[in-house]
């Protein structure tokens, strides 16, 4: 039974499993790189002077984090993913239930689709990763973090290894995803299915509202800590920030379309259909600000670092130290992002049904995209605002301290920079959905619903 779940759901729900494939793919192709550098840069075979500079710009380690990395960060986006995959199939999974189907059946049916999903994009994931690969050789040579006696060598260790992490973390990551509704009694399955989950859980509220105290609790210690002692908990702090906004994401883009009911209204009826739809959809709107959420301020944080360090100092630190730190916050951003897109795409792709109605009642073309880009822009606004609120709160204590100044410096380009590529990502994934949409006959569409 779970075989034939996963391959019915994978035919009639196609959409829904672009993001666990482009997730495997982009985490393949890291892994690949990254075991390819690992054996490139493996100190056996090498003369001592190359051992000895590979050893201090700490090039293996780096490898090393980015394979560990990419790994739980895989979990994270697929997570996500089959999560909004698992949701599009609630009511198939609640009927299956009503009729007999186990619990267990439900999610070895889920783990086979993330599993059926990951692997043909593994696979090509491998040999995305030996390109990259050299090209991070080729720059880590360029910025002298690798000696000019190390010769570049494809290693065919990375296959098999992306191939099992799409295996382990898409059946973790499936797991995760289907394990609550799997658990539902089959009456209540069907319940939620046709009206949709509402309430937030009992814990989720409270547990939220500690992490964020919790995190200013910390900041605010952390501002009395000589300088230097500050740096490895920040961190930290950081998460506690963005795992508050996480539990609390519903409660937070409510009122936030709110407050952007008043300023947009002078901009016509698509921006005010907008802003009911997300403080009538919250808990999935909130699921597409939590990841730029992440991506804001995680990047803003480890840019203003660097960029602040210059600015009072003159010196960022190492060139080559610098370029590392930069490669792997543009990994760990790109993970976010990937999560964030996905969740805004498929959001507006279960809407079809919805975009449908509204063409038959009267709402032109441009209409429908000015309301998706509302949408949007509300969902990249909010997290543009919370991200930089979190990455303000985290340097606070280490700027403090370092130059008696908590406030960070960061230049109009990059800040521009990161507030276009948010807005960009949110219009993108949210109008190419709709734009799909709208090319579909629209009675058709609501036949078929």
């Amino acid at each position: 039974m779970a075989t034939g779940l996963a391959m019915a759901a994978l035919r009639a729900h196609r959409p829904a499993f672009v993001g666990t494939a482009v997730a495997a793919l982009f985490a393949a192709s890291v892994v690949s790189a990254a075991t390819t550098m690992l054996s490139v840069t493996g100190t056996k075979g090498l003369s001592p002077e190359a051992r000895r500079v590979i050893t201090e710009n700490s090039v293996d380690t780096m490898a090393a984090v980015l394979l560990i990395g990419s790994v739980y960060l895989t979990v994270f986006v697929v997570v996500s993913t089959m999560g909004t995959a698992v949701a599009q199939q609630h009511r198939e999974f609640a009927l299956v239930r009503a009729i007999g189907a186990r619990p267990p059946q439900i999610r070895r049916a889920v783990v086979a689709q993330a599993v059926a999903a990951a692997l043909p994009s593994a696979a090509a994931g491998f040999g995305l990763g030996c390109v990259v690969a050299r090209l991070w050789f080729d720059d880590m040579a360029e910025h002298g973090l690798i000696p000019a006696g190390v010769s570049f060598r494809l290693s065919w260790a990375g296959l098999p290894v992306s191939l099992g992490v799409a295996v382990v973390t898409s059946a973790i990551a499936a797991q995760i995803a289907s394990l609550r509704f799997s658990l539902l009694r089959p009456a209540k399955a069907l319940r939620e299915a046709a009206t949709g989950r509402r309430r937030l859980g009992l814990l989720r509220a409270p547990l939220g509202v500690l992490a964020v105290a919790g995190g200013a609790v910390l900041c605010a210690l952390l501002a009395r800590e000589p300088s230097g002692e500050e740096s490895a908990a920040a961190f930290l702090v950081l998460l506690l920030f963005c795992a508050g906004v996480g539990l609390l994401g519903p409660r937070i883009v409510g009122p936030a379309a709110w407050l952007a009911s008043g300023p947009v209204r002078p901009f016509g009826s698509s921006a005010r259909l907008a802003m009911l739809n997300v403080r009538s959809q919250t808990r999935r709107f909130s699921a597409a600000v939590v990841p730029l959420v992440l991506v804001v301020s995680f990047g803003t944080t480890k840019i203003a670092l660097h960029t602040t360090a210059e600015h009072r100092t003159g010196s960022a630190g190492s060139a080559g130290e610098v370029w590392l730190d930069y490669v792997g916050t543009g990994l760990y951003a790109s993970f976010a992002a990937i999560a964030a897109a996905n969740t805004l795409a498929m959001v507006s792709f279960e809407r079809r049904r919805e975009v449908a109605l509204l063409r038959v009642i009267g709402m032109l073309p441009g209409q429908l995209r000015a309301m998706a880009a509302w949408e949007a822009a509300v969902v990249a606004l909010t997290a543009l605002l919370l991200g930089a609120a979190i990455a303000l709160a985290t340097l606070a204590p280490i700027l403090g301290a370092a130059y008696g100044n908590p406030m960070p410096y960061v230049p109009w380009n990059v800040a521009a920079g990161v507030a276009g590529g948010t807005l960009l990502l949110a219009l993108l994934a949210t109008g190419l959905p709709v734009q799909s949409a709208l090319r579909e006959r629209a009675i058709t569409r609501i036949e078929a619903a």
